[in-house]
């Protein structure tokens, strides 16, 4: 083996390592390396709950648009008895 094919084998050795410590997520600190622990991110639930909220309540004005007056009258009663 040449000086050059060693050297190409130790960069694709090196990255096909790199690739393997971030799909495992394996991260490098000062004295060692520590796990990633990997599961569900409390902000993006809570931002999910808040969408779903903002839906609901976008979906409740279309109706309230669309609908006649007296039915608009008594969701707003609904609306105001619920806040």
């Amino acid at each position: 083996m040449n000086p050059f094919e060693m050297v190409v084998a130790i960069i694709a050795i090196t990255a096909i390592a790199s690739v393997l410590r971030a799909k495992y997520g394996v991260v490098r600190r000062d004295k060692g390396e520590d796990f990633i622990q990997r599961g569900p991110d409390p902000e993006a639930e809570r931002l999910r709950a808040e969408v779903k909220g903002l839906k609901d309540r976008v979906a409740v004005l279309e109706r309230l648009a669309t609908d006649g007056s007296s039915a608009l009258e008594r969701e707003f009663e609904k609306l105001r008895d619920r806040d």
